[in-house]
């Protein structure tokens, strides 16, 4: 079992985290900055689920990562993801 961690935005990112997902997470404060967001408290949480991590912004941006090939997904939370399927 590992253990995840949690960082504040702005801070270098856990050097467990395959490169790729690091560069996302890199990508996503950039982003952040460019739009000016106010980030002073927001912190990512890394868990790991069946041994891929998994980094969640206090926002609710989603970075997985798909091993099989070498690649990272960032999933923005949309007031659409909140509304329920019927």
């Amino acid at each position: 079992m590992q253990l995840g961690t949690r960082w504040a935005v702005g801070s270098p990112s856990p050097k467990a985290l395959p490169r790729v997902v690091g560069g996302a997470v890199h990508d996503v404060e950039a982003e952040l900055q460019a739009d000016d967001v106010d980030v002073t408290r927001w912190a990512w949480t890394l868990t790991w689920l069946e041994g891929r991590p998994v980094v969640e912004l206090d926002d609710g941006t989603l970075i997985t990562y798909n091993d099989a090939e070498d690649t990272a997904t960032v999933r923005q939370v949309t007031d659409e993801d909140d509304e329920d399927d019927y």
